[in-house]
């Protein structure tokens, strides 16, 4: 708005200025006039200041402290944490129940093995299935199953080979498909299924490239997508597609970059997102339509042993992990509908080989890890919906005039 020039009409004065109030000789207290809005003009300008909410909060810490670990989110809405290293290189067979209501961990039974570097998966009839892993003095290939309803842990048959740092998924049949892994001599190529309804193990076809600390995703077209990992005396950057009716595979389109250690997402719009990983630079996408890899932009920290998750609004959120000397607390999310990725809250903790789990409520609950000098037996959440913006308003003294409106008493 532009300044009058005009001459207000109270009293009379040649002055822009605010007009004063008329002198008078006498010493009885004046009558105050009607309030009368007068326009001023002055050299600030509204600014805003930007206000930001964490999305991130403390919640109850965990019995044990623990990494490499497994968490898995049980069909009453709880979250079972299941093993891990504790310190010293100490595996745990103590597992316990977070309950998002109360935000507490409560301890459940214990499971018949310690073991680090396992895979949990939940079954179809809501029991838990735990595989392989190493105890500190032998790598496993037993399996056992976790009851919520009782909280008790049963044996279950062993599988052909031995695994650490395999890759375990629950597929559309309902059978679990388990992938490579270090057996403490090689690194495998082999898979097996394990049949819920027979609790039996059977060999099914093996992969082209050994393979541990890779990742395998079930795709829309209920295919499984395996990628990355260590093996053959090299990083991979291979990828190759299981078909559970013929439980064939097959060689697919390789990765742009080596990768070991790495995340890998299934977009909503059925894209899978690649992340960090040893030697694993900037991130890339696989399309299931056209069997090919795209790079997407690069995340603003190198990161392996970090984790990754979907939000309910289809964005990526990536959590802490290593980069080349550190231990992040740093997170980042990626839009699929951009391709770009933002710097998101950072956690209270710095941690890798920790667990992620999504809550029902759409929370991400992050518990345990190292922090590169300690485990950790403390927890955070992410509300995807707190990390919210809020502006105020403020008046700063700058070189350039605008016009104000102040009511004054005359």
């Amino acid at each position: 708005m532009t300044a009058s020039t005009s001459t207000p009409t109270t009293p009379t004065t040649t002055s822009t200025s605010i007009p004063t109030t008329p002198t008078t000789t006498s010493t009885s207290t004046p009558t105050t006039p009607p309030a009368t809005t007068q326009m001023i003009t002055s050299t600030s300008i509204s600014t805003t200041t930007t206000i930001r909410k964490s999305g991130w909060s403390n919640t109850g810490k965990m019995n044990h402290a623990r990494d490499e670990h497994t968490t898995s989110l049980l069909v009453n809405g709880k979250v079972l944490a299941a093993g891990g290293n504790n310190h010293d290189d100490h595996p745990l067979e103590s597992a316990e129940l977070y309950d998002p209501s109360t935000l507490t961990w409560t301890v459940t039974g214990s499971m018949n093995d310690t073991r680090y570097g396992h895979e949990a998966t939940v079954l179809t009839n809501g029991k838990v299935l735990v595989t392989g892993g190493y105890s500190g003095d032998v790598y496993l290939n037993s399996a056992e199953l976790y009851d919520p309803l009782t909280g008790i842990w049963t044996v279950t048959s062993s599988m052909n080979d031995a695994r650490n740092f395999h890759a375990a998924s629950l597929l559309t049949t309902g059978k679990v498909l388990v992938t490579g892994g270090y057996n403490g001599t090689i690194v495998l190529h082999s898979a097996e299924l394990y049949d819920p309804l027979t609790e039996i193990w059977t060999t099914t076809g093996s992969m082209a490239n050994a393979r541990d600390g890779h990742t395998l995703t079930v795709l829309g077209n209920g295919k499984v997508l395996a990628i990355g990992g260590f093996g053959d005396g090299t990083m991979q950057n291979t990828a190759e597609l299981y078909d559970p009716s013929t439980e064939i595979w097959k060689t697919t389109h390789n990765m742009h970059h080596t990768r070991d250690y790495l995340t890998a997402s299934l977009l909503t719009n059925g894209k899978v997102l690649v992340t960090g990983g040893y030697h694993g630079n900037g991130t890339e996408l696989y399309d299931p339509s056209t069997e090919l890899w795209s790079i997407t932009g690069s995340m603003h920290s190198t990161r392996n042993n970090h984790r990754a998750a979907v939000l309910i609004n289809g964005k990526v959120l990536v959590t802490g992990g290593y980069n080349d000397r550190f231990t992040l607390n740093s997170t980042e999310l990626f839009d699929p509908s951009t391709g770009t990725w933002m710097i998101g809250d950072s956690m209270s903790t710095a941690r890798a080989f920790h667990a992620a789990s999504i809550l029902k409520d759409g929370k991400i609950l992050v518990i345990g890890g190292s922090d590169g000098s300690a485990t950790l037996n403390s927890a955070e959440l992410y509300d995807p919906l707190a990390g919210t913006l809020a502006t105020i308003d403020n008046m700063t003294n700058v070189g350039n005039s605008h016009t104000a409106f102040i009511s004054t008493r005359l």
